[in-house]
């Protein structure tokens, strides 16, 4: 939700921090910008000597810290800054759980976990609007907060489970070049970046196509959104069953060619429903390739590399978090497709 919870409630924060709407967008870049920095300073530090569980404690004290900021902000830069530990709190978590996860190598536990991260990211649309209405603005922007009640069973899951890298040796400078060099890993993660952009660019620019297009407010373009992103993401799990079936090449072919037709029914079609089914397959194709592509990205790596491969993975996953809302505020402000 942390993604996506602020995406209708920036209007409001322009406003009351006296800036741009296009400038406000730095509070959802800059989130994705925290977990793609914390996603390797935690797997490095707090993960490889403490494990999973070394990470969950370490990501809570920046969720807490990063929400405590945003609600004492008095202007933009300060908010941003609490957003950014915000979100490096909020990838550590995101890491801890594909680590869990990935301990399957069916890819049906990380497809799981992918569609519970789909599925907050797009009922965070509803849930910023709706707790922006009720609270105010800077409660859309502290939602990680709500991962802090999982606390207690995360770390009853982590515990007795070192890190699977703490013993393996290192490459030179620290890099790792085996993981970096790995042509199976490098595909899938290109791949996710690619659809991973695609789908965060459409949760900030979809909603506002439509409120355009018809007129409503933020709650109801934002129940109507989440509706539409929570069907793909759920629906994700048929792709994940069928992927079997497909094989490897097929499935990077649906996934492609899914997040392509998306993008184009979202940004051009002129009809709600149809920018809307655009923005569900795209959070389909997202929610089920996280899962899937974690094992491809691992699959023909040594087992003791799968711990930081998952990190590097997901990486490349936050990337896109990052950079599709700027893509698309970009192209807000000079384009003007979106409205």
């Amino acid at each position: 939700m942390g993604v996506s919870g602020p995406s209708l409630a920036l209007p409001d924060a322009a406003h009351a921090l006296a800036v741009a709407p296009t400038e406000a967008a730095w509070l959802m870049t800059a989130f994705g910008l925290g977990m793609a920095l914390g996603t390797p300073l935690l797997s490095a530090t707090a993960g490889r000597r403490h494990g999973p569980a070394g990470v969950i404690k370490a990501a809570a004290a920046l969720v807490t810290a990063g929400a405590l900021l945003i609600l004492l902000a008095p202007n933009l830069p300060l908010a941003t800054a609490g957003r950014a530990l915000e979100a490096a709190g909020a990838a550590g978590l995101n890491v801890a759980a594909f680590q869990l996860a990935g301990r399957d190598r069916s890819g049906r536990t990380p497809g799981l976990v992918a569609i519970g991260s789909a599925a907050g990211g797009t009922v965070g649309l509803f849930a910023g609007a709706a707790v922006a209405g009720a609270f105010g603005w800077r409660g859309a922007l502290v939602l990680p907060l709500l991962s802090l009640l999982s606390l207690r069973p995360a770390l009853r899951l982590a515990g007795g489970h070192p890190s699977q890298d703490r013993s393996t040796p290192r490459t030179p400078g620290g890099l790792p070049l085996d993981i970096l060099r790995n042509r199976r890993f490098l595909a899938a993660s290109a791949l996710m970046l690619a659809l991973s952009t695609v789908n965060f660019a459409l949760l900030y620019a979809a909603p506002r196509r439509v409120a355009a297009l018809t007129g409503w407010g933020a709650v109801e373009t934002g129940a109507v959104a989440s509706v539409a992103a929570l069907a793909g993401a759920l629906l994700s799990w048929q792709l994940v069953r069928a992927a079997p079936r497909l094989g490897p090449a097929r499935l990077k072919a649906v996934l492609a060619l899914g997040s392509t037709a998306a993008l184009a029914l979202a940004v051009t079609a002129p009809w709600p429903a149809a920018v809307l089914l655009g923005s569900g397959t795209s959070a389909l194709v997202t929610a089920g390739g996280q899962g899937l592509l974690t094992g491809a990205a691992t699959g023909s790596l040594p087992a003791a590399r799968h711990g930081l491969a998952i990190g590097l993975f997901n990486l490349a996953f936050l990337i896109g978090v990052a950079v599709g809302p700027a893509l698309a505020a970009f192209a807000d402000q000079t384009v003007q497709f979106i409205y």
